[in-house]
This record gives structure tokens, C-alpha cells and sequence, in this order.
């Protein structure tokens, strides 16, 4: 006899969070998908160590190791970049963990603003943790928020230094 639970184990938990930034979209594109490597660390503030494994070049397969500090515990995946499409679209995925992350950019026209959206996904939850679903879909999405406005953050900051944010 099969049990049937309420819920359905293998859906994902996902949470997404979009900002406009005053830059043109080449610039953020340059920022988040281009320098992917070099400025990912600078945005994800619980990452505790990080390290491209494929060199800093950004690539459809390039992977990296990450530790990241979550709930008190340092958690360690390795991830690889899922897609890649210049302007409009970087997705990095895990390979040790269940996640998959995606930064979408778009604009009207060529002019700024230049709309992020940053979307999280657990692509699989542990059966026991089903019941705790909507607090990690809270954590997600505060997570998300942060994201994108820690992005837009140092943009603006890179494309202007003296500038008070």
C-alpha cells in the first residue's frame, strides 16, 4: 500500500524579487552576468569562502565552490552556470545541493532603468522540512529582496564612488 502525503515532496520552493536600477542594461549585465566571479562574493553576504573552479571567465558548465553561512551552520555546494545569455539572463544551478539561482535583466527600449529580477528555488525539499514550507518561503523571499537591492546597491556604487547612497 502506497501512502499518499498532502503535499507534493519534489515541488520546488521558490521566491522572486525584482528592482529597477538607473544604469543602462549592458552596464548591469557587465556587473552580474560578466563578472559573475569576481562580484558575486560582494553581494552574497553570507558567503563565508567562494571559488570559481573554472576561472573567472563566465561560461555555459564553469563551476564553483561556495560556503555559505546559514542558521549558524557553514554549508558548502558546489554549483555550476545552468545558462548564460548575454544581456538578459544568467541561472547558476546546484550540483550538491538542490537550488537553482537566476538573475533575469530586461529594459524598454535601450535607456535605463534596467529591471533585475532575482529568483531562488529549492528545487527539492526534504520531506520533514514540508511542514516548515511557508517560513522558508519567508526566508526566500527576504533573502530575494536583499538580493537585488545589495545588487543595485553596488552598482550604483561602482558607477559612481563619490556619490552618498
Amino acid at each position: 500500500m502506497q501512502i499518499k502525503l498532502p503535499f507534493d515532496a519534489n515541488r520546488p520552493v521558490a521566491a522572486e524579487a525584482s528592482i529597477d536600477i538607473d544604469q543602462p542594461l549592458d552596464q548591469v549585465f557587465e556587473f552580474v552576468g560578466q563578472g559573475f566571479f569576481e562580484n558575486y562574493p560582494k553581494w552574497a553576504v553570507d558567503l563565508v569562502d567562494f571559488e570559481p573552479l573554472d576561472g573567472e571567465h563566465v561560461f555555459v558548465g564553469a563551476k564553483a565552490r561556495q560556503i555559505r553561512q546559514d542558521g549558524g551552520e557553514e554549508v558548502e555546494s558546489v554549483f555550476e552556470i545552468a545558462e548564460y545569455q548575454p544581456l538578459t539572463k544568467l541561472a547558476v544551478q546546484g550540483l550538491t545541493q538542490p537550488y537553482r539561482q537566476s538573475y533575469l535583466l530586461q529594459t524598454e527600449g535601450d535607456c535605463p532603468p534596467t529591471r533585475l529580477t532575482f529568483r531562488f528555488e529549492f528545487l527539492q525539499l526534504e520531506i520533514f522540512m514540508r511542514p516548515f514550507e511557508k517560513l522558508i518561503r519567508c526566508a526566500i523571499e527576504e533573502g530575494a529582496e536583499n538580493t537585488v537591492e545589495q545588487i543595485k546597491h553596488l552598482i550604483l556604487f561602482e558607477s559612481n564612488p563619490t556619490a552618498q547612497t
